[in-house]
């Protein structure tokens, strides 16, 4: 089932049960992929919805950080427990070993065609990289990625 449908699901379900707080966040959910649909034109694919949902879940992290720097513990616990929600529609996250191991075979296999990445090729090791996380369909922070591939090119 594609995630739109399952969140479209997921937000009667909440209706039913009279849960508020899961409600409010499918239905900010759901706005954020019709807002997407229309600037496509189209519906939207799996991936384009895992993007939208990716960039929810920076945007909260990005306010639990402001928040707990305001001196707002209420309104930080608030986004995180939304990024809770708006992660069980995402694919398995990547662990660092996961990331190290993917980060590997890329290199390995760029080596093996006859390129041999150094410290300065860091974008087309991220390149391959980020195609091997999309074939696995895992997904990964980008910040945890790119610290791997510096710290696998310095060796």
């Amino acid at each position: 089932m594609s995630v739109v449908k399952q969140v479209d699901q997921d937000m009667i379900a909440a209706m039913k049960a009279k849960d508020a707080e899961r409600l409010l966040t499918i239905r900010m959910m759901k706005s954020a992929f019709k807002n997407k649909e229309i600037e496509k034109r189209e519906p939207i694919t799996d991936a384009e919805a895992f993007q939208v949902l990716t960039t929810m879940i920076k945007q909260r992290r990005d306010s639990i950080e402001q928040f707990t720097k305001g001196n707002r513990p209420e309104l930080a616990a608030k986004e995180a427990a939304e990024i809770a929600i708006i992660e069980q529609y995402m694919p398995q996250a990547a662990g660092q070993e996961q990331i190290s191991d993917l980060v590997m075979l890329a290199i390995d296999d760029l080596a093996c065609s006859g390129f041999q990445p150094g410290p300065k090729d860091m974008g087309v090791v991220m390149k391959a990289v980020q195609e091997r996380i999309k074939e696995a369909g895992i997904r990964a922070d980008g910040k945890m990625v790119s610290e791997a591939v510096k710290a696998r090119l310095a060796k």
